[in-house]
């Protein structure tokens, strides 16, 4: 249902070749170590033996290429503003859901909405540590301590959307039982489409294949969840 974008479309050709160049060196060193010297003496000394054909563009003619040659031909991924962006405001929107969830235990009237709010506290808590660890391992300084609140961030974004207000989150902390979760489920139905919304904005602006694969997650992911609680009806 989601896709890469067309901008990536050379990227998995681009790898099956590395991946095939990989095979190859593999399957030489394997055939050297078990030929006879004489044949071990006859193996060219420097470089890579193997060699692969990289499919051409449309109407371009393939190419044989080195393993190395393979390698450096893969496109650059580095991480564009858009991606540090992404990681940064979805950090923040995440943790606004678990403040969200956080409120359940105490408020909820149904197990229903109970088992919900833990599937989405178990997959945001890890999502958030992989991106703050993205941020990290690209010397960007996570921010630490979020509680929930506003939704706007420092990093250029504006306003987030799906975010709840102050006011909203105040409302869902004084409801409880059926009140609660029919609030509930309807702040937080906006809160995973506004998330999807940030995904799929990360999927066009964005160059990183990390960031790709995590936002893929999150839209995949957060559209189970949406039709989930659709499914539940009046509560």
């Amino acid at each position: 249902m989601f896709h890469r974008r067309s901008a990536r479309g050379t990227r998995g050709p681009v790898i099956a070749v590395v991946a095939a160049a990989a095979v190859l060196a593999l399957g030489a060193c394997e055939s050297d170590s078990g030929s006879s010297g004489k044949a071990s003496s006859a193996k060219p000394s420097g470089g890579s033996t193997g060699s692969v054909v990289a499919p051409g563009k449309p109407g371009e003619p393939a190419r044989t290429l080195s393993a190395d040659e393979a390698r450096k031909a893969l496109p650059d991924d580095s991480p564009n503003d858009a991606d540090i962006s992404y990681a940064h405001r979805m950090i923040e929107h995440h943790q606004q859901a678990l403040t969200m969830t956080d409120l359940v235990p105490g408020r909820a009237g149904t197990d229903r909405v109970k088992r919900l709010a833990e599937r989405i506290s178990a997959a945001q808590k890890p999502e958030i540590g992989a991106m703050e660890g993205w941020l990290s391992s690209h010397g960007q300084k996570p921010a630490k301590g979020g509680d929930g609140h506003g939704g706007h961030d420092g990093h250029g974004g504006g306003a987030m959307p799906g975010m709840a207000t102050d006011a909203q989150l105040t409302q869902l902390r004084e409801a409880r039982g059926a009140s609660f979760d029919k609030l509930f489920l309807k702040l937080m139905i906006t809160h995973h489409q506004g998330a999807i919304t940030m995904a799929t904005e990360a999927l066009t602006d964005g160059n990183n294949v990390r960031v790709e694969e995590m936002a893929n997650d999150v839209v995949a992911s957060q559209t189970v969840e949406i039709n989930r609680m659709r499914s539940f009806g009046k509560i």
